[in-house]
């Protein structure tokens, strides 16, 4: 339990930030997130509930008796009226701690921000303290593991940084035996969606894989945490740097995850190239994506580069002696077999070219 002492609710420009975090719905990250949140109110804290989604979970609901609830403010959109999380009136009614739940969510076309995430960081900007959930699956590097465990593509995302500006990350963390009981009593979803969830999502082997990917992830911010606080001696000072090489082709923004990923693990940084030919332009298409791999860097923490030549290797060989690159992330290449023949695959050649640099060859 966070009170005064961690420095939760001290007065500063900058709200402070804790996290629930677990491997699946239905662990109880808002359940705990309430009962948290109720015991600091009988300590005299000013808290109030800004976003709650029961999901018709009794339990949960029981819990948040008792809390003031922000209405929500209403959205036009399709001649319909949705509801979203009233920030204008949370900031009005200026509580110490506001409660928000599901921060990957969308919010609804028309809104002031597109994510609640965003809605969370400008009310962290203005002062107030938030506890939040979210489930592991949401985080964007992991997008494609995800994929790879569940066959579910997680189209609601959110910046891995959330996680490391967080002031504290809490693990809520059951047995997948218990969350697979829980789900067939009926206390995660409806009757008629539990054999579904079963066979999909919740099935044995993925909720352990999901497990493992929560537990490591809070183990990696703790280390960071650690880190900070301690201080690092000159055994580990040599920072990682990793270079992800990327293309039009489609796959590129799973390298760029991947190349993310290995950067949280070697605590690491991040650096995405993009080498165009002089003589050939890129389609409207291919442009959008392009810009869309550098939105993704920059989500991701990483610095974008653009370089224009003709040879690509070359390029990146100079990328990488000018940033002290010490690893390079790059996608198997489809080439001709009379290109291969004339030239040489373009990994033979990088190799030559680079050395004492890792080369990580990805799949695509």
């Amino acid at each position: 339990m966070i009170n005064s002492s961690h420095g939760f609710f001290s007065p500063s420009h900058q709200g402070k930030h804790r996290i629930y975090i677990g491997m699946a719905p239905g662990v109880g990250k808002t359940y705990r997130m309430l009962q948290d949140a109720k015991a600091l109110k009988q300590e005299g804290i000013d808290v109030v509930i800004g976003l709650l989604e029961t999901h018709n979970r009794e339990e949960t609901a029981q819990q948040a008796e008792g809390l003031e609830r922000i209405p929500l403010s209403a959205v036009n959109y399709l001649d319909k009226r949705l509801k979203e999380m009233n920030v204008e009136g949370i900031l009005a009614r200026s509580p110490q701690l506001v409660l928000v739940d599901e921060l990957a969510h969308t919010n609804v076309p028309g809104s002031v921000r597109s994510k609640r995430y965003q809605d969370v960081e400008y009310i962290l900007e203005s002062g107030l303290d938030v506890f939040s959930t979210v489930n592991i699956q949401h985080l964007e590097s992991l997008k494609d593991v995800v994929t790879k465990i569940t066959g579910v593509v997680v189209r609601e995302r959110i910046p891995d940084r959330l996680l490391d500006e967080a002031d504290e990350v809490v693990v809520v963390d059951i047995t997948p035996e218990i969350l697979q009981e829980r789900l067939q009593d009926g206390k995660i979803y409806d009757v008629h969606k539990i054999e579904q969830s079963l066979s999909n999502f919740f099935q044995y082997r993925n909720l352990i894989s999901l497990r493992e990917l929560a537990l490591r992830e809070v183990a990696d911010n703790l280390e960071d945490v650690t880190e900070d606080e301690l201080g690092t001696t000159g055994f580990n000072s040599i920072q990682e740097r990793i270079l992800v090489t990327i293309s039009t082709n489609p796959h590129s923004s799973r390298l760029i995850r991947r190349g993310a990923r290995l950067v949280s693990q070697l605590k690491g940084k991040l650096y995405v190239l993009f080498v165009s030919h002089p003589e050939r332009f890129l389609t409207k298409e291919e442009s959008l994506y392009i810009e869309m791999c550098e939105r993704l860097t920059q989500e991701l923490g990483g610095e974008f580069l653009r370089l224009s030549s003709p040879d690509v290797v070359k390029a990146i060989a100079q990328i990488a002696q000018e940033y002290y690159i010490t690893q390079i992330v790059i996608g198997q290449t489809q080439q001709s077999r009379w290109k291969l023949f004339l030239y040489g695959s373009i990994i033979q050649r990088l190799i030559r070219q680079i050395k004492e640099i890792d080369l990580h060859i990805i799949a695509t």
